[in-house]
């Protein structure tokens, strides 16, 4: 029973208010003579009062509760199942009346504080936490003496052969760790165990993940409003690919050795779908034939399709096309089957110029015949130069390039610049220079490793090393090794190939820009062409490493260019084939596990030996270092001197 206080009867009855005591609602309603006094309230049940009933009075000792007439407003008994506990309990203990309820938990809390903050509790807690420690200097001494003296004892017994297979045991783990570690490393380029720690066992311990940030906007100037988006990583089609009949598969036959990956060789479908097909093949039986043909994973079925096409209309060019790549085994014979599409192509879109305008469909079928006839002629071109005929694949190149002037984009003109460098025609190459080593077109190795080696060519027969020590640089040689600073830069994965510091491969039908592909495609074919002029390859091994002086941080910021992008190793993985060791830039170091994975092997190994050949002198030896360290944890105020002469004594 709850005394209402000094608040009276008309007060209570106008508020309604309820008190929450464990599972029971209290209402302090005013029940005169119930217990003596006036104004007193009696405890009820939840269940005695009716949520959204009148109190109107006393009936027999218990609440009269009447409905709510229309329009009258009566006092309401507040539903209890609706209202917050907190909310109870702060109108049961509210400062509005005198009536007080049960104290809250925030009251009994800040009773327990103002209690412990006096001085006889602080007190109190400093004896108990003077006691623990008391009890921890005692008796944790006594229990660590007794287990090192066990462990003492458990030493003593074991032999040399224990030791001998621990050893073993550890140095093999330890092996096998450390041989996983460098398979990971050389395969990804990371560290196996640095992965897990940073993917799984940071968060669990707490550590929170850094992002890394966002590509930042670089320019290779320091004009702000010029600044561009990093660009990402972009697979172009290699303008100098070999041929898979001729060239490809003729290296497999010799070598067992897939030159192509998978991935290339599905962007070549790509491409072949995308040049070669268009909406209206639903039109003629034999293009249909040759849409599925170049979605066929299998060369044989392809060539199967492509004599199918043939059979309906034998003069479908891409089905020579098709023939000419994989089917025929010399560059002789896939001239001629390129020779019998050219004839065909030919045909094919002067009609298609004809009515081209009709319909977009026919616009569509006049782009594809032009690419269709575009890509003839260039391989017409690259078969004349594989011969021999170099003049006569000029003369094809610089025809193509003047009737498809548009067509820039599938880099014809480093075509032509290979073969006027056979011709060693080159002023011809500073002409072609001029028009495309432009700042406003997009740059590549050929572009700007023959730049370097033109410039080159006209101060390397009589450069020399230590006479450039000792008089300096003239203009001609500065301008050269800018030049070669300059490529570099562009790709530092070229000078390796080109000084024979690396082995060649065939080049992939698709490379990236400034990544070991295109290395690989540029020195597959302009090896020989730095080779012929005397002294160019001197000049490039005394002067390119100075290259990454300028730029020490290659990945943040660029000199001449944009930062190097970080994708390459990556895209190359992919292009080039698995026998191949994909060059790295900038180098990585070699992950800190490793190094401890091989030393803790090496280590082992060695105990394992000196165990097997001395058992007796190591078994004594590590009795010794056993004995020294429970020395030294049961008394480290001795020191390590002093432990030392204690064990000797």
């Amino acid at each position: 029973i709850l005394a209402a206080g000094r608040r009276s009867a008309a007060t209570i009855l106008a508020t309604g208010r309820f008190f929450s005591t464990g599972n029971s609602a209290v209402a302090n309603l005013p029940r005169p003579g119930a217990c003596g006094s006036p104004g007193c309230g009696v405890v009820y049940e939840r269940s005695a009062l009716r949520p959204g009933a009148a109190v109107t009075g006393w009936v027999n000792g218990l609440p009269a509760l009447a409905e709510p007439r229309p329009g009258a407003c009566p006092v309401l008994v507040p539903p209890l199942s609706r209202r917050a506990p907190s909310a109870v309990m702060a109108e049961g203990s509210g400062s509005g009346g005198s009536g007080r309820g049960p104290p809250s938990a925030l009251r009994r809390w800040e009773q327990l504080r103002r209690r412990a903050a006096t001085p006889w509790a602080r007190g109190l807690l400093a004896v108990a936490a003077g006691l623990g420690l008391l009890y921890a200097v005692l008796r944790v001494p006594v229990r660590l003496r007794d287990g090192l003296a066990a462990v003492t004892v458990f030493l003593s017994t074991l032999t040399p052969k224990f030791y001998f297979a621990l050893t073993v045991t550890s140095s093999f783990i330890s092996g096998l760790i450390f041989v996983f570690e460098w398979w990971h490393f050389r395969k990804y380029g990371t560290s196996f165990i640095e992965q897990v720690s940073v993917s799984h066992l940071r968060p669990l311990i707490g550590g929170a993940e850094s992002n890394p940030p966002a590509p930042a906007a670089f320019s290779a100037g320091d004009n702000d409003s010029s600044r561009q988006s990093m660009p990402e990583c972009k697979v172009w089609r290699n303008p100098l690919n070999l041929f898979r009949g001729a060239e490809y598969s003729r290296y497999m036959w010799v070598t067992g050795k897939e030159p192509l990956t998978y991935y290339d060789m599905n962007l070549s479908a790509q491409d072949h779908q995308t040049f070669f097909t268009c909406d209206t093949d639903a039109l003629r039986p034999s293009d249909t034939v040759m849409q599925k043909a170049w979605r066929e994973r299998n060369p044989q079925a392809r060539i199967k399709a492509a004599y199918q096409a043939l059979e309906l209309n034998n003069d479908c060019a891409t089905a020579y096309v098709l023939l000419a790549e994989e089917e025929a085994t010399t560059i002789v014979d896939a001239e001629k089957y390129f020779k019998q599409a050219l004839k065909a192509g030919e045909m094919i879109y002067r009609k298609s110029q004809n009515c081209h305008s009709q319909s977009p469909q026919h616009e569509a079928q006049l782009r594809r015949d032009t690419n269709v006839l575009v890509y003839v002629k260039r391989r017409l071109a690259m078969c004349a130069r594989k011969l021999g005929r170099i003049r006569e694949a000029v003369k094809m190149m610089r025809d193509l390039m003047k009737e498809f002037p548009l067509l820039s984009m599938l880099n014809i003109h480093e075509n032509l610049l290979e073969a006027l460098l056979e011709l060693q025609a080159y002023a011809d190459v500073q002409a072609v220079l001029a028009k495309y080593d432009d700042i406003s077109l997009p740059k590549s190795a050929a572009i700007c490793y023959t730049a370097a080696l033109l410039k080159a060519r006209a101060v390397s027969e009589r450069f020399s090393p230590e006479t450039a020590s000792k008089r300096g640089l003239s203009t001609a040689e500065i301008n050269a090794v800018e030049a070669i600073h300059r490529a570099v830069e562009f790709n530092p994965h070229v000078p390796k190939y080109l000084l024979e510091m690396k082995s060649l491969v065939l080049p992939p039908e698709h490379i990236l820009k400034r990544g070991d592909s295109e290395a690989v495609a540029y020195a597959f074919f302009h090896l020989q062409h730095w080779k012929r002029i005397e002294g160019a390859l001197n000049l490039l091994h005394c002067t390119w490493e100075g290259t990454f002086r300028m730029i020490p941080y290659p990945l943040e910021k660029g000199h001449l260019f944009y930062p190097y992008p970080s994708c390459t190793e990556t895209a190359d993985r992919e292009l080039l084939p698995t026998f191949h060791e994909v060059s790295v830039y900038p180098q990585k170091e070699l992950p800190f596990f490793i190094h401890f994975t091989a030393g803790l092997c090496s280590f082992s190994a060695m105990l394992a030996l000196l165990t097997h050949q001395f058992p007796e002198l190591m078994v004594i030896f590590a009795k010794a270092v056993s004995t020294v360290s429970i020395m030294g944890l049961a008394k480290p105020s001795l020191g390590f001197l002093g432990i030392l002469r204690s064990w000797v004594e």
